[in-house]
């Protein structure tokens, strides 16, 4: 999971773009980068680390221009690396620059393609470079040296003919323009909208709308599945549907976790769709627990605080802050190593003993994935004093690895895979377990907009929307987001491997 940003404006983008990822950092603390556009040159500054360590006075002084994009990184495959931190560039042709959230499905057969047919070179594992090296040919092929709009979508167009995966890019093209576009499921999310200037107007293209709000930019809309825009550098707007076919089908883990509830997606309200959740959740408790004996409802802290709360009132039970966060802590879901994840919880949070002592605590959570934070979690409640300690989550069980850019471990990793709502209870040391039903959290973001059919529910259901995933490509991804075994892609045994059939 990962962060974007665009701007094309009438005076420096450098601090705009800065605080654009200061807002959108939970959406991944690995890596942050930046690169502006000045008259043709291309100012770039990206390192791991948060946006506040990246960047300092003089990097930012450095980073002129009237146009630029920024990316913060999540890494998708284990532990991160310096080299694999966006924006991308390649210099032909024209010099493009690519920042991108998602995770392509068929990279594999792209790397042999772009390396073959093509004749690209790839410098990094990241499918983004291989995003990127694929709209750059679709650009060469057309054999221009001035672009227009329309080489623009016609390139996009050669994207969504060759990719497929999740994709939210956004491409910086030196005295060109900026280009933001979505796959045609619209898995991750990408908006776009306007501030006007005394110089005329503005637009700015981000990962979520808050990064919009904070910057004094006016929401316009999202960008369809499969459709691209295309700001000049001047300022003109042009939008077109470059899909042949589009299926719209966001992510759900977004309103479930990784967004934040100040943001709309797809015109839904995230906050809204989490104080949904927990009402669902209440009324499972009422139906099938009508007798309970919970005492109080404590969030985890920060993400399942909203539908806590909403969960809370509809129990007509006491809600209390039971943990204390210490933000100058990594989140756990994203450190890449289990012993690493482990050590961090205790760090992480303090329990406040007199909101625990003798009292039926309903703990509840956005999600459960691996299980340990939820463990100790429990345990730190019993520590403090709890008679009984009963564990909820917002979020069905998660059973399957996603593929579309979520660092979910491997299966077997997963608390929930082949195992049932009890057999969990067990494994965290609850006294009692509710999960969210599937068909409950699908109505609670869907009451945002009923436009939207169905969503990407894949880490519940295991039915990919793509359709071309199969067990095979799990292995692969199992392979390579092993906390233990890292794969070192190399592009050479495939190619004597395809030569070989």
């Amino acid at each position: 999971m990962c962060g974007i940003a665009g701007i094309v404006s009438h005076q420096n983008v450098n601090q705009d773009l800065y605080d654009a990822l200061t807002v959108l950092q939970h959406r991944g603390q690995d890596a942050a980068g930046i690169i502006t556009c000045d008259k043709g040159r291309l100012h770039l500054r990206k390192d791991n680390g948060l946006t506040r360590d990246v960047f300092s006075t003089e990097q930012m002084m450095k980073l002129k221009g009237n146009m630029g994009i920024a990316h913060i990184r999540y890494p998708t495959a284990g532990c991160s690396s310096s080299s694999e931190a966006q924006p991308f560039y390649v210099n032909s042709p024209f010099g493009i620059t690519l920042a991108h959230n998602g995770n392509l499905t068929n990279t594999q057969q792209l790397k042999r393609e772009l390396f073959i047919e093509d004749q690209r070179h790839l410098n990094t594992n990241s499918d983004s470079e291989v995003l990127l090296n694929i709209f750059a040919h679709e650009l060469q092929r057309l054999g221009k040296l001035k672009l227009n709009k329309n080489d623009i979508f016609k390139a996009v167009q050669g994207v969504h003919h060759r990719c497929r995966g999740a994709y939210a890019v956004v491409i910086m093209i030196p005295n060109i323009g900026i280009v933001g576009f979505r796959d045609p499921h619209g898995i991750r999310p990408i908006v776009y909208g306007q501030r006007q200037s005394a110089q005329g107007t503005e637009i700015m293209i981000a990962s979520e709308s808050v990064a919009l709000d904070v910057l004094d930019f006016e929401l316009v809309r999202d960008i369809a599945p499969g459709e691209a825009i295309f700001i000049e550098e001047n300022g003109a707007l042009h939008t077109q549907q470059c899909a042949e076919e589009t299926a719209y089908s966001p992510c759900i883990f977004e309103y479930v976790y990784f967004a934040r509830p100040d943001s709309i997606i797809d015109n839904i309200s995230v906050y809204k769709a989490r104080l949904r959740m927990g009402e669902k959740l209440a009324d499972k408790i009422l139906k099938e627990w009508p007798d309970h004996d919970i005492d109080v409802v404590i969030p985890i802290p920060d993400t399942s605080r909203t539908s806590a709360l909403q969960l809370a009132n509809t129990l007509d039970v006491k809600f209390r802050e039971g943990f204390m966060k210490n933000r100058y802590i990594g989140r756990t879901f994203i450190m890449p190593g289990q012993q690493m994840r482990k050590k961090s919880v205790r760090q992480k949070l303090n329990a406040i003993g007199l909101e625990f002592e003798g009292k039926n605590v309903l703990l509840v959570d956005d999600s459960i994935v691996r299980g340990t934070t939820s463990e100790q979690i429990i345990q730190m409640a019993r520590d403090k004093g709890a008679k009984k300690v009963y564990f909820a989550s917002a979020a069905p069980a998660v059973r399957y690895p996603n593929v579309y850019g979520i660092d979910m471990p491997a299966a077997h990793e997963l608390i929930a895979h082949n195992r049932t709502t009890e057999e969990v209870c067990k494994a965290i040391g609850a006294d009692k377990m509710i999960y969210q039903d599937l068909h409950d959290l699908i109505d609670a973001v869907q009451k945002g907009n009923e436009e939207i059919t169905q969503f990407d529910t894949s880490c519940f259901d295991h039915q990919y929307i793509t359709g071309d995933i199969d067990d095979a490509y799990l292995q692969h991804i199992e392979d390579l987001r092993n906390d233990t075994v890292q794969s070192d892609l190399n592009i050479s045994p495939e190619i004597i491997d395809m030569h070989s059939n």
